[in-house]
């Protein structure tokens, strides 16, 4: 009888280390380690690696009597500020023939900031103005290429004020009063669902109208 009571004790044992081992040694040499972000996972505010975001840019169509959106993927970034200088970099860069650029060559960002009521102030380089070919309808196409394009993507921002230098202006080449922060405006923007066989000519706003109240015009 005692070699059996010997087995039962010596398994009853190992029975007790195990346990022992299982629940309280392994905890004690292999600490749990914090949880790792997996693949899908992003930091908040911080850009998503390979990631992109669709935006519309607007350029002058090939008759030059209207602005046209067009659809580019850019490069999507969690903070708003550094989507918005994304979009705006895009804004500024040639488009696909025929289409026609709105910003006067040579036109760079120089910074970009946002208050915190949704307003922003988009600072471009001098060649804004010194490269403009001037006219009421191209400065008006300039004017908002840039707002649409700020205010159609970032849905944050309510309205943009031009700066040129770092300073406010009055206007680019003396035809839309940029002295405040401007809203969305797509007058001058054609209709992506209109019927191109109906269109009877271009848009009613001609230029020697805008000339008659300029500043006003450009707010409506």
């Amino acid at each position: 009888m005692k070699p059996t009571y010997w087995i039962y004790g010596s398994l009853g044992g190992a029975a007790v280390l195990g346990t022992w081992v299982l629940f309280v040694g392994l905890p004690r040499w292999y600490p749990a380690s914090s949880p790792t972000p997996t693949a899908n996972e992003t930091p908040a505010g911080m850009p998503t690696d390979g990631a992109s975001v669709e935006a519309t840019l607007f350029y002058i169509s090939d008759d030059g009597m209207q602005l046209v959106g067009f659809e580019r993927r850019l490069e999507r970034n969690a903070e708003l500020t550094a989507q918005a200088r994304i979009i705006l970099e895009a804004q500024l860069t040639e488009p696909p023939a025929p289409l026609l650029s709105p910003i006067p060559p040579g036109t760079r960002l120089l910074n970009f900031y946002l208050t915190e009521r949704g307003d922003a102030f988009v600072d471009l380089s001098e060649d804004v103005t010194l490269a403009h070919t001037g006219g009421s309808l191209e400065e008006l196409f300039t004017v908002y290429a840039i707002v649409n394009a700020v205010t159609t993507n970032l849905p944050e921002i309510n309205a943009v004020q031009l700066l040129v230098n770092g300073e406010e202006v009055d206007t680019l080449v003396g035809h839309v009063d940029l002295q405040s922060p401007l809203e969305r405006n797509m007058q001058w923007v054609a209709d992506p669902d209109a019927d191109p066989a109906l269109e009877t000519g271009p848009t009613p706003l001609a230029e020697p109208a805008l000339e008659v109240e300029p500043a006003r015009q450009s707010t409506i």
